[in-house]
């Protein structure tokens, strides 16, 4: 697939600017186009302004600022797009407004450019009409911020080519997007369920049976969100809300229709009135309500194969900040109260019916199942990918099930050669579901807590000793259980993104799916207990020096990397290797002297000040009894093959799970830093 570096944005307002931001900041040259020059400016000008918010609260340092300024080109000459390699339109919606500038880009553009339509309303169809190439047409709804919000929904209409819509997914890639690929239906996706929550608000409102802030208290409570109905309109606009009914009930029906009072609201150009005392009698009532139009909504969107159950989900959870998506709430309330709460839709809005994929989920009388990890065989290759990104891809019970039934259907597999696994959305895996261990020692559970991780020791020691290559791609951060998961890799193929780390010790644990094992012997025990008693990061680069990566490229080179390391020889990962002298002061701070030093609180000897006082520091935050543990355990592992240091390390499990360290530790994450007593 040819290499995609650059990409022109028609349209320097908030939207277009705040997507022209984002593909400069990950590295991607912008060409940004608008009709006049104050405009580019001014376009310009809110991504310099935002940038520098960034750069105030540290989020961002300046070089990175200038480098993507310096990726950013302004101009009001749509010419300048004729080579980008996808254009990105994001004017004001109307159509033919649309379609006139499609018109123009495909005159201009060359044959090989990719047109695509940031448009929430129109059908993507439509607008590849106004071109003389359907097939490299695709549209890509993004979210606001769309600097910030990581939703991107790609829509490929029925004459869209398969090579557009990858190289689409490409371009989401390359500028860190979590995409679903939608059907190019009215509403598309995240709309479709979300504008009946909006509207429904309105209609109870309108037929007397609530007040506004009974109807937001209510709202937030069921589902558990930050801001209720009038409030996300009063902050995105009550005429987009009066925008999006009015198309969507044209082209969908009453459900998703109009309330009387939302166009007299946009006239009189007002907020909604938040102020007054909700009344919890009523909530369940106006819950009943929200519940029925948007769960509703969602699932007729399923059953017309809009979009599937995960994607729905994930689309609220990344693209609303939802904390559940529309069918974790179904299995929440129950199938059967759902079946009941949007039956009454039915009765209140005589053309909506009831969703085929409800009635069949009613019959068979259990919640709905949830596939977080899936599969593409590719000119022999396994793709398997963990597409959990609003968790960062954390491993949970079903998780690791669900990879090890695909790893196990790849091996059987004739036609496939190699293994790949790879994470949705910004990170490949960010550790262990903590949550999932909390419960276990609160609910006195340790023996699920082992059984757990007997079951991923021995998936990982099958992946490592496949006879298929088996590959963990790095275009992200790994942590805990996700490094220790790229370790038992055969091969690992990163990009600058990429990073690992071990940071158990500072939640009152120890690494416990071999971390410590497989870093000890492809780094030395020392560097490998730097590591894991400090928590530092490897970045990309330093895994790669120390020959733990095997290709390190551009996000551009990702694709080929991958299939060069598949088609090769199986790497000898436990090869002999001399460690780069950057490393050897690390290393030297954990030699088995200072590493009585540091476990004692004295500072480690024969490196500087500044590392000794930096390591000693680090150290003194994580739990004793995990660095004491994990330091005997990193010792004695190196004495014996791998099976056996896993067996020594399982045999700790439930002692270290029993520690009043880690039940505060792990209650720790997210918020102060924990005190640790040592016991």
């Amino acid at each position: 697939m040819k290499e995609i570096s650059t990409v022109g944005v028609v349209g320097a307002g908030n939207m277009g600017s705040g997507i022209a931001q984002k593909l400069a900041m990950e590295g991607l040259n912008v060409i940004l186009v608008d009709t006049q020059q104050d405009f580019v400016e001014r376009g310009l000008n809110t991504i310099r302004r935002i940038l520098g918010e960034g750069v105030e609260r540290k989020i961002l340092k300046q070089e990175q600022v200038d480098a993507t300024m310096n990726r950013l080109h302004g101009t009001t000459d749509l010419k300048a797009l004729a080579n980008a390699d996808m254009v990105i339109e994001a004017v004001f919606e109307n159509e033919q407004v649309k379609k006139d500038l499609f018109k123009n880009l495909d005159q201009i553009c060359s044959q090989e450019t990719i047109l695509a339509s940031n448009t929430s309303s129109y059908y993507v169809a439509d607008l590849a009409k106004a071109t003389s190439r359907p097939d490299r047409f695709v549209g890509f709804h993004y979210f606001y911020h769309p600097a910030k919000n990581r939703l991107l929904e790609v829509i490929p209409h029925d004459g869209t080519s398969e090579e557009t819509v990858k190289r689409a997914l490409e371009v989401g890639r390359l500028h860190s997007k979590t995409t679903i690929v939608v059907k190019d239906a009215s509403g598309f996706c995240v709309n479709r369920f979300f504008s009946p929550l909006l509207t429904e608000a309105v209609q109870i409102l309108d037929d007397g049976l609530a007040d506004i802030p009974t109807i937001e208290e209510a709202a937030k409570q069921a589902f558990k969100i930050g801001m209720g109905p009038f409030e996300l309109m009063n902050v995105t606009g009550i005429p987009i809300t009066l925008h999006a009914s009015t198309t969507f009930g044209r082209e969908l029906g009453s459900l998703y229709g109009t309330p009387k009072s939302i166009p007299k609201k946009v006239v009189e150009g007002t907020p909604y009135d938040l102020s007054g005392e909700p009344d919890p009698s009523k909530f369940e009532m106006v819950q009943d309500r929200l519940y029925g139009a948007c769960l509703g909504a969602a699932a007729a969107l399923v059953s017309e194969g809009i979009a599937g159950i995960e994607d729905t989900d994930l689309g609220a959870k990344v693209g609303l900040r939802w904390r559940q998506g529309p069918f974790e709430i179904m299995n929440r309330i129950g199938i059967e109260k759902t079946y009941r709460l949007v039956e009454a839709m039915t009765h209140r809005y005589k053309d909506f019916k009831m969703p085929e994929i409800l009635i069949q989920q009613r019959e068979l009388g259990k919640p709905f199942e949830f596939k977080y990890v899936k599969q593409e065989v590719k000119d022999g290759i396994a793709f398997i990918t963990i597409n959990r990104p609003e968790a960062m891809n954390a491993l949970n019970e079903v998780t690791v099930k669900q990879i090890a039934e695909q790893f196990d259907a790849a091996e059987a597999n004739p036609a496939v050669k190699a293994i790949v696994f790879q994470g949705a959305g910004k990170a490949f895996v960010a550790g262990a579901d903590i949550r999932y261990f909390i419960n276990n020692i609160k609910n006195n559970r340790l023996d699920a807590t082992e059984a757990f991780t007997r079951f991923g020791h021995e998936l990982f020691l099958k992946i490592e000793n496949s006879k298929k290559i088996t590959v963990a791609v790095l275009d992200g951060l790994s942590l805990g259980g996700g490094s220790e998961m790229a370790l038992a890799c055969q091969a690992i193929v990163a990009t600058p993104a990429g990073s690992m780390g071990f940071p158990e010790t500072a939640i009152g644990i120890f690494p416990g799916l071999g971390g410590m094992i497989r870093s000890a012997r492809r780094m030395g025990t020392e560097l490998a207990k730097y590591y894991v008693f400090t928590g530092k990061t490897i970045s990309a680069q330093d895994a790669f020096d120390l020959g733990i990566i095997t290709k390190l490229v551009r996000p551009q080179e990702l694709e080929n990397a991958i299939r060069e390391v598949c088609s090769g020889s199986r790497p000898d990962k436990y090869r002999a290797r001399e460690i780069p002298s950057k490393f050897a002061e690390l290393a030297k701070t954990c030699s088995p002297a200072n590493v009585e030093a540091l476990l004692a609180g004295k500072k480690p000897e024969g490196v500087s000040d500044a590392l000794a006082e930096s390591t000693l520091k680090a150290i003194s935050r994580k739990a004793p009894l995990a660095l004491k543990k994990a330091n005997e355990l990193m010792d004695a592992q190196q004495k014996v093959a791998i099976p056996q240091a896993i067996e020594l390390e399982l045999a700790e499990l439930r002692y270290m799970f029993s520690t009043e360290d880690a039940l505060t530790g792990l209650s720790s994450l997210g918020g102060k830093p924990p005190q640790y007593k040592g016991k």
